[in-house]
C-alpha cells in the first residue's frame, strides 16, 4: 500500500473500483444494455452501425478475458490485433454461442472483481510481466472499455427499434 494511505483508504478504493465495473452509476449496465434483445436482433448491423449486438458482446467478452489474462498470467499472449478481439461473423452461430458468451463475460468480471476485493492485492504493485501496468490500471481499463461498448449495444438497440 502506498505510503499515507490508510486501510480504510484501500478499502474505500476497492468499493469505488468494484461499484464502477458492476454498477449502472451513469449509464446502463452490460445486464441493462442486453436485457430481453431479441435473439433474432443480435446478428443485425443497422444503417450507421458498425456492428451488431453480438460482435459488441463477444468483443467485450474477449477483450475483458484477455485483460485477465494479462493480469494474473506471467506467459501471457496477446491475441491478433484486431482479429483476436472480434467474432468472424455479425450473428452468433446460434443461441447456445450467445449464452456461452455472455456467461463467459459474467465469470470474468467477477473473477476480475474479485481480484480487486482481496486486500491482499496490491493494487499499485506493477504487474511483473507488463511494462508498468497495475492491477488498479487494468480495473479502469476494463470498466472504460466496458462503458464505451456497452453504450455501442444501447446504440444499435436503438437504431433497430429495440430500446425501451
Amino acid at each position: 500500500m502506498p505510503r499515507g494511505k490508510t486501510e480504510s483508504h484501500d478499502a474505500v478504493l476497492r468499493q469505488h473500483l468494484l461499484d464502477l465495473l458492476t454498477g449502472s452509476n451513469a449509464h446502463v449496465d452490460f445486464e441493462g444494455a442486453i436485457k430481453d434483445l431479441p435473439a433474432a436482433l443480435r446478428g443485425k448491423r443497422p444503417k450507421g452501425a458498425d456492428h451488431s449486438a453480438w460482435e459488441l458482446v463477444e468483443h467485450l467478452r474477449i477483450a475483458q478475458g484477455d485483460i485477465l489474462n494479462f493480469s494474473r498470467n506471467p506467459k501471457y499472449q496477446a491475441p491478433a490485433w484486431p482479429s483476436g478481439y472480434w467474432p468472424a461473423t455479425p450473428a452468433p452461430p446460434d443461441e447456445k454461442a450467445w449464452e456461452k458468451s455472455v456467461r463467459a463475460f459474467r465469470k470474468d468480471l467477477k473473477t476480475f472483481c474479485a481480484v480487486i476485493a482481496d486486500p491482499a492485492t496490491d493494487l499499485y504493485a506493477k504487474i511483473p510481466h507488463g511494462d508498468g501496468q497495475t492491477i488498479l490500471r487494468e480495473a479502469l481499463l476494463i470498466a472504460d472499455h466496458n462503458a464505451y461498448h456497452v453504450g455501442q449495444i444501447v446504440l444499435v438497440r436503438q437504431l433497430l427499434g429495440a430500446w425501451k
